[in-house]
């Protein structure tokens, strides 16, 4: 668990990462976590996204592509408006997914749907 002064800075890293998404690109709460720096502290994301304003919520959902309970009519309707495949209460990830996955060969992309670099 994040405590103290730490959480200042992790908070920090988070909106950078979410700050630095594309529209329609989909990420998962662990990827941003590992992308702040502490891999493993999905919930932790959770919580910054759950009381933080101006961030783009709906382009995070679960390791399965599950849309956040309680919102997924919202952010279904703002990733379809992105162009993000979501059917019903899960994005769809991989190779049939448009979400900014322009590989060349057969290779299935990351789950969150970005070309590997």
């Amino acid at each position: 668990m994040l405590r103290g002064g730490r959480n200042g800075e992790f908070e920090r890293r988070v909106r950078a990462v979410l700050h630095g998404l594309k529209a329609g690109e989909v990420v998962t709460y662990g990827e941003v976590a590992a992308e702040a720096g502490h891999p493993g502290a999905a919930r932790a994301v959770g919580n910054v996204l759950a009381r933080s304003d101006g961030l783009p919520w709906w382009r995070v959902v679960t390791s399965t592509g599950r849309l956040v309970p309680g919102h997924e009519a919202e952010q279904r309707r703002r990733l379809r408006l992105e162009g993000a495949v979501v059917e019903e209460s899960h994005v769809r990830f991989g190779r049939d997914s448009p979400q900014e996955w322009t590989g060349e060969n057969d290779a299935l992309p990351p789950k969150n749907g970005r070309a590997p670099t």
